[in-house]
């Protein structure tokens, strides 16, 4: 006899099955998916947890949960993901946001707010923009910001450009374009200069969870043979293409702080750098002040 399932016993059971699996946000990421899959927001989940579910949607859920048991990230199959109060789409073309890489953001806020006018126009580029979180979010805060967003990947920026859309930030001053520093005129200078960059050493790779090292694209991952190529290899447009006073920020790994520090000071331009410490207790931004 065909069993019907109520909302909270595929709930309860989906659950189960994610934490046989050894999936740590077992019940998170099955309220995420049941909401996705009965198109509901998570709280309806329990005020209709009686409501049955009818065939159709039974097909979906089942298949979505053995996308999720095999690891696959829920952000990709739900095609979506919250940063900084914003609604991006993302795909397997792009890194999934972080809540660690909200650090930029804040911190560029915070520079904004205390060195700058309220009226004063901002320039800014987001290198390796990815799904675009960190020009979004800062559209989305600023009224005054002017921010070219650039990325390697053609995939990247389009999405990118999908959720510059979706969000209505198409009428924003937010400029696409595929190349890094070298798609820059020599004459450009910016306020800031933004990245979340490829900073995980290449024999690491395979050892991360297996959400990140089979689904997020590897490119965005590889930062060379010590996880440090990025930063070595730019420092000299860092110095180039900032102006005066202006700042950089870029997220970085762990243990990472005091090595891109110190590629900072000893180019002799900047004056002031500092590691930023996530909410952990782990290094994750470097801010550094090119000097006036």
């Amino acid at each position: 006899m065909k069993k019907n399932w109520t909302i909270i016993q595929l709930l309860n059971e989906t659950q189960k099955y994610f934490e046989k699996k050894g999936i740590e946000s077992a019940r998170l990421d099955a309220e995420i998916l049941l909401a996705f899959a009965l198109k509901k927001d998570r709280i309806s989940l329990y005020i209709d947890s009686q409501s049955l579910v009818n065939d159709n949607e039974l097909s979906m859920i089942r298949e979505i949960v053995k996308r999720r048991a095999k690891r696959e990230p829920v952000a990709y199959i739900t095609g979506y993901k919250e940063f900084w109060s914003v609604n991006l789409k993302v795909t397997r073309d792009v890194l999934i946001p972080r809540p660690e890489t909200e650090l930029i953001v804040e911190q560029t806020l915070k520079i904004i707010k205390e060195k700058y006018l309220d009226d004063q126009k901002i320039f800014a580029a987001d290198i390796g923009t990815g799904s675009g979180a960190i020009s979004i979010a800062l559209a989305k805060e600023l009224g005054n910001v002017r921010i070219c967003s650039v990325d390697i990947s053609l995939k990247a920026l389009s999405v990118a450009r999908e959720n510059i859309v979706l969000n209505g930030f198409e009428e924003k001053d937010l400029l696409l374009c595929a190349e890094g520093f070298s798609a820059f005129k020599e004459t450009e200078m910016f306020d800031f200069i933004l990245s979340n960059p490829p900073y995980v050493a290449k024999s690491d790779i395979k050892g991360l969870q297996s959400e990140i090292s089979i689904y997020e694209p590897y490119i965005a991952l590889d930062g060379g043979d010590d996880g440090l190529d990025f930063y070595r290899n730019n420092i000299l447009c860092f110095c180039s293409f900032l102006k005066p006073g202006g700042f950089v920020l870029l997220e970085i790994g762990e243990n990472q702080g005091d090595f891109v520090s110190d590629l900072f000071i000893d180019s002799n331009e900047f004056g002031q750098v500092n590691v930023i410490k996530d909410y952990s207790g782990q290094d994750r931004v470097i801010r550094a002040r090119k000097k006036i």
